[in-house]
This record gives structure tokens, C-alpha cells and sequence, in this order.
């Protein structure tokens, strides 16, 4: 079934309604040698908002701040309508390690600095962006549940950490009586399928809506990218480029660009682009609430906009999980055999919907 950004979604377990597509705002700035001017940046907004889209993703560090001072110029005079989605936890002064991780100075003092360059007084969602692997969970939620008790933040989230420290997490807030965990970002698209073994199962049993960043795998899911680019010269480039970056990522493989030949595939026989085949994959997810999008020109955003109107046949979707499906691994694989499957339910026949 079609969609459009105004059919708007749930964000896990509240009540905040979002569009099935966020508009991704690392792209707006070029400080990183990539992205967009501040003049495109405002065109790629501007279409989004257009359209009925209303959920914006940033962080305080994206294009070294740029990404923040731009979005609190274009939301002026529509703040309220909006989601505005921030993150903590890199590092905002190079040489200083308590200005970032996920512990409490960082986390107090990004949310200060956001809400400056955002040119606002309060923050729709805000993420934990990276697992520091230091820090007592204890710690993040209790900063992250007096920020939402200030009225700084209405609801938290989190990005790129194990399943077994979100599920631990949000048991923890909900015994406690602090605030819950919303939504999880994690690196989901037909090249990256690995979150579908825990976090994506672990998110929808816990009340967490996933946000796929890199819907696209940087990329390589548009079809730009060819056997070509596999070559050793290409893959020593370091020009900081969004190839080179693609490449030291490891997305350019011989495996992932026969996944992109079925996309091409797909593709063609439904008349739209590989990009609009891979951002509609994701979104057939059940799990999945709204991919980001990064955009760098309007006429990119238009390209992968287009990604709601597509409407995959049961053969179509076959082919692409085929392509791309990867191993759940222990337990999974074992506890999914009729054997095991016998051993705890006999000869019954028993239904499951999850």
C-alpha cells in the first residue's frame, strides 16, 4: 500500500507521531568536503515540510555543528509542528575526553549546545549516539530522565548499541519509574540485515520504533557503484570522499553488488530506481518505523520520496530477501528447527504471530 509522509506513525510505544521517512540533516553543510550548501539544504527542507514530512534527524557534531545552526534558521517559523531528533555522545572539542561519551557532562553539555543552535528550548528526541562501553547505565538514564523532568527533551532514544544493554536499559527505567526508551537507531538496509537476529526483534518486544540510518548502504543500494570500484586502487583512496568513505566501511563488496543486481532487477520490472526498491524494502519491516533519508540535492530527495509509492509482488520481495538474507545464528537457528520446535510443543499446532 502506498504511503505519503503525512500518514504518519507511532514512535514505538508513544504517542508522537512521525512521518515514514525522516529527513536526514548530516547532509546539510559541506564542512565534512560533502553535502550541501546552506541554500540547497533550505530547498531539500523546504520540499520535505511540503510534503507532509515532519521528522527531522541531526546531532550536535553533524558538519561540526553547521547541521544544528541551519535547521534553527529553517525552523523558525514552523518549530512546533516539527520532531526534532539530536544526539549526544562524539566528541565536540577534539583533545578534550569529557566532551564526549555517554556520561553525564557530555550529555548535559551537548543538550545546552543543541538547544542553541537548534534556536529552541526543547528537543523532540534525543539519542544516546554511541555505545561507550564505560559508562553505568544507571548513569545515561537517570541524566537522560532529569533532561526530560527540565522540559529540555521529551522523549529518549538511542543509537548503535548491543540488544542486551537496551533491553537492560529499558527494564531498568521501567522499575525505576524513569523515562523509557522510544526509538533505537541502528545501520539497517538489504546489505546490512544483521539487526534483524536481536535488536530489531529485541526493540519491538521492548517498545523501541527502529530508525534505519544508511537505508541506502552510502550508497552502493543506488546502483552508482560498479565492479570497477572493487579495485585496489580505488579501495586506497582516502580523499574523504563519500566513495572513499563507502569503500574503508567495507559496503563495497562482490557479495553486496550482486544484491544491488537484484535491486537493478527489481527495479526495472516495477519502473522506478534502485534507491526507491531499497528504501521500500526497509520499509516492509514491520518493526521499522521511518528509515532516514540524506539527501544531498533536491532532486535526490524527490528520487528516494518516491520510495513510498512503491508496491513490491510477494515474488519481488522473495527475490531480494534471497539475495541479501544472511544467518540468525545461535540460538535462533537451532530454537527455529522442528526438531527443537517438538521438543517443547509436541505433536500440538500452535500459532505464532511474531
Amino acid at each position: 500500500m502506498s504511503l505519503t509522509l503525512d500518514t504518519y506513525r507511532l514512535l514505538g510505544r508513544s504517542g508522537l507521531r512521525v512521518s515514514p521517512l525522516a529527513l536526514g540533516a548530516a547532509t546539510f553543510g559541506t564542512e565534512w568536503g560533502w553535502g550541501a550548501e546552506p541554500d540547497e539544504a533550505r530547498k531539500l527542507f523546504d520540499r520535505y515540510v511540503e510534503r507532509g514530512g515532519n521528522f527531522i534527524d541531526t546531532a550536535s557534531t553533524y558538519t561540526n555543528g553547521s547541521s544544528e545552526r541551519l535547521l534553527g534558521e529553517f525552523t523558525r517559523d514552523n518549530r512546533e509542528s516539527l520532531v526534532l531528533a539530536t544526539k549526544y555522545s562524539t566528541l565536540r572539542r577534539p583533545g578534550d575526553p569529557n566532551s564526549g561519551g555517554n556520561h553525564r557532562k557530555p550529555l548535559f553539555a551537548s543538550v545546552e549546545a543543541s538547544l542553541r543552535q537548534l534556536n529552541t528550548d526543547y528537543i523532540d528526541l534525543f539519542y544516546l549516539h554511541l555505545w561507550d562501553f564505560t559508562t553505568p547505565v544507571e548513569e545515561i538514564l537517570r541524566g537522560m530522565d532529569d533532561l526530560v523532568r527540565q522540559g529540555k527533551v521529551l522523549y529518549v532514544a538511542i543509537s548503535n548499541a548491543p540488544a542486551w544493554q537496551i533491553s537492560r536499559m529499558q527494564a531498568i527505567a521501567d522499575l525505576r519509574g524513569w523515562s523509557p526508551l522510544v526509538a533505537l537507531q541502528i545501520e539497517y538496509n538489504l546489505i546490512e540485515r544483521t539487526g534483524e537476529r536481536d535488536l530489531i526483534p529485541m526493540a519491538r518486544e521492548m517498545g523501541l520504533g527502529v530508525i534505519p540510518w544508511s537505508p541506502l548502504a552510502g550508497g552502493v543500494l543506488t546502483g552508482k557503484y560498479s565492479r570497477d570500484d572493487l579495485t585496489a586502487t580505488n579501495a586506497a583512496s582516502g580523499d574523504g570522499t563519500r566513495k572513499s568513505v563507502t569503500i574503508a566501511n567495507g559496503a563495497l563488496t562482490e557479495h553486496n553488488l550482486a544484491i544491488v543486481d537484484v535491486v537493478k532487477e527489481v527495479a526495472t520490472e516495477l519502473g522506478r530506481t534502485p534507491a526507491q526498491v531499497g528504501l521500500a524494502w526497509t520499509l516492509q519491516n514491520p518493526g521499522v518505523t521511518a528509515p532516514i533519508i540524506g539527501a544531498r540535492t533536491p532532486a535526490q530527495l524527490e528520487d528516494n520520496l518516491g520510495a513510498l509509492e512503491v508496491d513490491f509482488t510477494a515474488a519481488q520481495l522473495a527475490r531480494l530477501d534471497e539475495a541479501s538474507a544472511i544467518g540468525l545464528g545461535f540460538p535462533h537457528d537451532m530454537l527455529t528447527r522442528d526438531t527443537t520446535r517438538a521438543l517443547t510443543r509436541g505433536d500440538l499446532k500452535v500459532e505464532t504471530r511474531r
